[in-house]
């Protein structure tokens, strides 16, 4: 037994040597393939990682005190970063073009056309913030009637003055001018104006922006009356209905009608309206004097064209900025304005080959409403081109 029980301990010590012999083996083996392979790497040096921590965007929010923090993906800082050894560089690409190189905090993308103080606390600047926005194309010549118009608009307005006739110090006698903001440039239009001094980020505090003519009577109107009325009836584009004895009253759709508070359709002369959702049917006011809110604004601005200052056309077109605008564009007849037709910008042209001043100006008004025409009816096509969709077919489904 004693003989049995050496032979089978003798067998166990073999065994565990041998396995031990085989680990070892293996772990050299091991270590050798892994330095062979680790050799076949170029050198590396951990000095060039560069980790790329999450970058947190800080915006403003328009309620005082309140900042918003939204997270910015690495998509957002450009590769010129990511590959510069300095990481007190800053680009986020999600910034306003141009903008990049600053922190989001610092941004100041809006600004306002509130007068300032030159001197004490910036926060102290403003005893009131006006919550809307009037603007008037005017010459000297209408200084009684424009008096008259401003003094419908309550000190919730901004007046501002746009002066065709580059005299400003003339509207001195008025207590209100000495509020109200005056720009001058002779010979201009209220869209040459509006297309570069009333930019979106500009006016965006007011709720509501009123581009008027200066030829206005305005016996029966109130305008925070008016405010109250596009509010209830959620007009995004509006104007006031027009008196029946005004002079160029052309359109059913402006003329006032007695029996309502807002209107949003009528009925026109027999083939003018191919839908009676379209202008000028419906989704249609004049250019006299229109009434925007903020948001409309922002895009009837990009459809203003530059080089077209008469903004004859856009009219028709200010549907394509509100949806559904035969719901959100109507004319407000509880208060009514009467367009007066008095002779004032028109007179401002060249007389040339014998034609009167006010005859060239006409004449470029009817060739700008072709060129407006034609360029949104191209750009319509091309969008619909870009994107595979049969223009033709769409029209003749609608």
């Amino acid at each position: 037994m004693d003989f049995e029980k050496s032979k089978r301990k003798r067998n166990s010590d073999r065994r565990k040597s041998t396995e031990c012999t085989t680990l070892i083996a293996t772990i050299t083996v091991g270590i050798i393939f892994g330095f062979c392979i680790g050799a076949s790497f170029p050198a590396f040096s951990p000095s060039k990682i560069k980790l790329i921590s999450p970058i947190d965007t800080y915006l403003w929010d328009k309620k005082p005190g309140h900042l918003n923090v939204i997270s910015a993906s690495k998509s957002d800082v450009s590769k010129e970063v990511q590959n510069h050894d300095d990481p007190s560089k800053i680009w986020v690409s999600s910034n306003p073009r141009g903008a990049e190189r600053l922190p989001p905090a610092i941004l100041a993308v809006e600004s306002d056309l509130y007068p300032r103080r030159l001197f004490g606390k910036p926060s102290e600047d403003l005893t009131i913030e006006p919550k809307y926005l009037v603007t008037f194309t005017v010459g000297q010549n209408q200084k009684p009637n424009i008096d008259k118009a401003v003094k419908s608009f309550s000190d919730n307005f901004t007046i501002l003055l746009f002066h065709y006739d580059g005299k400003t110090t003339e509207w001195d006698e008025f207590e209100w001018s000495k509020r109200a903001i005056h720009i001058s440039v002779a010979k201009q239009t209220k869209w040459w104006y509006a297309k570069r001094f009333l930019h979106p980020d500009i006016v965006a505090p007011y709720d509501y922006i009123f581009v008027w003519d200066e030829d206005l009577g305005v016996d029966h109107f109130n305008a925070e009356e008016y405010i109250k009325l596009v509010r209830k009836h959620g007009l995004e584009i509006s104007q006031p209905g027009l008196d029946p004895s005004s002079r160029g009253l052309t359109w059913q759709m402006t003329r006032r009608r007695g029996d309502h508070e807002v209107h949003k359709e009528t009925e026109e002369k027999p083939g003018w309206c191919s839908d009676p959702h379209l202008p000028p049917c419906a989704a249609f006011i004049e250019i006299m004097a229109p009434v925007f809110s903020r948001d409309a604004w922002r895009c009837v601005w990009h459809l203003i064209q530059n080089d077209l200052v008469h903004g004859w056309g856009l009219d028709f077109a200010l549907k394509k900025c509100v949806e559904p605008a035969y719901e959100k564009i109507g004319v407000v007849d509880a208060q009514w304005i009467v367009h007066q037709g008095l002779p004032s910008l028109g007179n401002q042209g060249n007389g040339e080959n014998g034609k009167q001043p006010w005859q060239g100006v006409r004449e470029r008004c009817q060739s700008e409403w072709k060129m407006f025409q034609d360029r949104v009816s191209d750009a319509d096509k091309d969008y619909y081109k870009s994107i595979g969709v049969d223009l033709l077919n769409i029209t003749t489904a609608h």
